[in-house]
């Protein structure tokens, strides 16, 4: 029995050794494992300094964030919400898996709260939270992520949810969030501050950097964001100042954190041995990508594609020419505007060019709602996707529309929904209203 015994154990180990080495293939890369790929760029200008495998598509983990961050800077920025302005927590935000704040449904947290809980410490039920503030539901905000990164030159990005949580299609690039972090820096100086942050307080609680280790550790060190998922690996974008010279890094497929922490700082150390002394800032620009490279995820059958259409047509637009700042250029679907007269700004110009490729739709002489006016054009178009990507409203088979008010100095983007019976445009209202949202009901001929 004892022979019996030592066969089976013996052929037991066997199995075990033969099924890992099967597995690895005596020291290959599992299947599905994170792979390796980095960049490193010259904050100041945009120069690529270093790269390895920059445009694999890849999960990025927590570096989707950045993103969720950016348009919470811009919805703040624009008016859509306000930094003390206190949001409801959902049962589906609240269900999030760790990282977490630990956030319970129906509880209100204020977007400052939320807005640090994503940048230090990663929470995802923060990160939806504020997914759900801006875009009404997760999925509404994902296509609102995707269709800017498409805007600021992320050219192989597409986003399905606010956290990074791996997802099918949820991939990013080295390059594109090493672009993403470029654009934080320059468009949002008075917030990128908090990427720094090692401890901060949020709802309450004292939460702590998943970066601090870095922060901590290399001089010069300044944000920006982290990441893991088994799917992903340890990710990592990171900047760094020393002197003049300022560069921004990003990392995909790290082993370990402590691994990811070591390579990062070979990047940095070789970005900065690799940058010129003197650079003049170039602050980066919305592109206009091809959109046929990485296609934005179609509406839902039933749902009000007038919104998105709006979106398609602005990003893949060939008339589209580069605006001097990095601000939205999606074009308005009707505006109340004659069309631009030579010498106006680029913004105007972008809306004139679509509109001459297309008739202007005919506002119905029926009943419409006016949602806000905003001061950034970006703030409106993500009100009206908000709304408008919604299949649970009355305004689901109305026309989106963005006027522009004001010909010369600043402009006012004001956001409406036409062709409405009289019935839906109040219960759009009263609906809108619930949510915390502006909605005005205007009559025929108003």
């Amino acid at each position: 029995m004892q022979a019996v015994a030592r066969c089976i154990r013996n052929g037991a180990l066997f199995a075990a050794v033969l099924g890992l080495a099967l597995g690895l293939g005596f020291g290959a890369t599992p299947a599905g494992a994170a792979q390796y790929s980095a960049i490193v760029l010259d904050m100041r200008d945009g120069t690529v300094l270093f790269e390895s495998n920059a445009d694999r598509r890849q999960s990025p983990a927590s570096l989707t964030k950045m993103m969720t961050l950016y348009l919470a800077f811009e919805a703040v920025e624009g008016g859509q919400l306000s930094l003390d302005q206190k949001v409801r927590v959902s049962r589906h935000a609240s269900r999030q898996p760790p990282s977490k704040l630990y956030l319970k449904a129906g509880q209100r947290v204020t977007i400052r709260s939320l807005i640090r809980a994503t940048a230090v410490k990663s929470a995802n039920d923060a990160a939806v939270a504020l997914a759900e503030a801006i875009g009404g539901s997760e999925k509404a905000f994902a296509r609102m992520m995707t269709a800017r990164a498409r805007q600021l030159g992320m050219r192989n990005t597409t986003f399905r949810n606010a956290s990074g949580l791996t997802a099918r299609g949820h991939l990013s690039t080295a390059r594109d969030m090493a672009i993403m972090g470029r654009h934080l820096f320059f468009d949002f100086p008075d917030y990128y501050n908090i990427f720094k942050r090692k401890v901060d307080r949020a709802a309450g609680k004292r939460i702590y950097s998943t970066n601090r280790r870095l922060l901590s550790s290399y001089r010069g060190a300044d944000g920006i964001k982290t990441g893991y998922t088994r799917a992903a690996g340890y990710t990592l974008v990171a900047s760094a100042r020393r002197g003049s010279k300022r560069v921004v890094a990003a990392l995909f497929g790290g082993k370990s954190s402590r691994w990811r922490n070591a390579r990062m700082a070979k990047l940095l150390d070789k970005g900065f041995s690799h940058a010129a002394t003197r650079v003049a800032m170039v602050a980066p620009r919305a592109q206009n990508p091809a959109v046929a490279a990485a296609p934005l995820p179609p509406p839902r059958p039933g749902t009000n594609a007038g919104a998105f259409a709006v979106l398609a047509q602005a990003l893949s637009s060939q008339a589209v020419a580069a605006t001097p700042e990095s601000t939205s250029r999606y074009a308005p679907l009707y505006t109340v505007l004659p069309p631009t007269r030579p010498g106006e700004d680029g913004a105007d110009a972008v809306s004139a060019a679509l509109l001459g490729n297309q008739p202007a739709p005919v506002p119905r002489p029926r009943w419409s709602v006016a949602l806000g006016e905003f001061s950034r054009r970006a703030v409106a178009v993500a009100r009206l996707t908000e709304i408008a990507m919604r299949d649970d409203t009355p305004l689901s088979a109305a026309d989106p529309v963005i006027d522009v008010i004001g010909n010369g100095g600043a402009k006012r983007y004001r956001v409406r929904f036409i062709g409405l019976a009289q019935q839906d445009a109040n219960k759009a209202c009263v609906e809108l209203h619930a949510r915390g949202r502006d909605c005005v009901p205007i009559a025929p001929n108003t």
